[in-house]
């Protein structure tokens, strides 16, 4: 009887331990969001009492103001138009950086007459700032759109080409000489070594990449675009539209946030094989 209740122990602690877990979780989504309102709350104050405490906030809109811009924006349809072309030329971009970033950096990686030959060029252009492309994509394509993809793609490319290039370089060869020793080719190999084993690599590379990528096509959008939430903010900024230009801001703050969130969410079901500590499965939780 004593052995019989010593196994059916944990499992009348499991429930428990699942809803204590379950608790701590939906309390840290509540200090999240009184975070959030904190800083609301702060926002509101300085701007009314039109605060000068080494930062002017007089001339900054409140919260309530941009509210009252977001949902006059959200009544109309140009919102939604610039949200969709900011999107398409981020997926676009995005994916054509994935392509060639992820083929590239496993082919240099894997070739060392493919790494002599294009490593040189493209390290060469690697520390140049994707916008600084914006007068060459101005001069070598026809419209303001294909120039805007270009330029997100080349910021997108390199992040991706880099990590997973070290990512296959610190594969084990112990993996890929076991695979051998069994038989396996050299698409074996790639699909069954090299592929699953940078996907951790791969997946930080795509994240990095997606940031950069926001980053650069609000950047072209501003300086040449003619729709998207870049060009409609800083013309909300050369008007003095000013609750307009935070309702762009925010705008694009969650549009990036979701799609990371959809790049990260995708690399933890493709990489659900991989053995993690219990540290790693809390961080991933956040």
């Amino acid at each position: 009887m004593t052995g019989i209740r010593s196994l059916e122990r944990p499992v009348a602690v499991a429930p428990v331990a699942e809803a204590a877990k379950g608790r701590v979780l939906s309390l840290r989504w509540v200090v999240r969001l009184l975070s959030l309102g904190l800083v609301a709350a702060v926002w509101q104050v300085l701007t009314t009492v039109d605060a000068r405490i080494g930062v002017n906030f007089d001339r900054l809109p409140s919260p309530s103001e941009v509210v009252e811009e977001f949902a006059q924006q959200l009544a109309t349809s140009v919102y939604y138009l610039d949200l969709a072309q900011s999107v398409i030329r981020i997926v676009t971009g995005f994916g054509l950086a994935a392509l060639a970033g992820i083929g590239l950096g496993v082919l240099v990686a894997r070739s060392q007459w493919a790494a002599d030959l294009l490593l040189p060029p493209l390290e060469a252009v690697r520390p140049i700032p994707a916008i600084a492309l914006v007068p060459i994509a101005i001069l070598i394509f026809p419209g303001d759109e294909q120039g805007i993809v270009f330029i997100t793609t080349a910021a997108a490319f390199f992040p991706i080409f880099v990590s997973t290039r070290h990512a296959v370089r610190a594969l084990p060869t112990l993996w890929e000489d076991a695979v051998r020793t069994l038989g396996g080719k050299r698409r074996h190999v790639l699909w069954h070594v090299v592929l699953p084993g940078a996907l951790p690599g791969i997946f930080g590379g795509l994240s990095v990449g997606m940031g950069v990528a926001w980053i650069c096509v609000i950047s072209a959008e501003m300086i040449s675009g003619e729709l998207g939430i870049g060009y409609r903010t800083w013309h909300a900024y050369t008007v003095v539209d000013y609750p307009a230009v935070l309702v762009g801001m925010a705008s694009i703050g969650v549009l990036g946030w979701l799609t990371s969130a959809a790049v990260e969410l995708l690399g933890r079901r493709l990489t659900r094989w991989l053995p993690r500590a219990e540290g790693s499965l809390r961080w991933a939780s956040r």
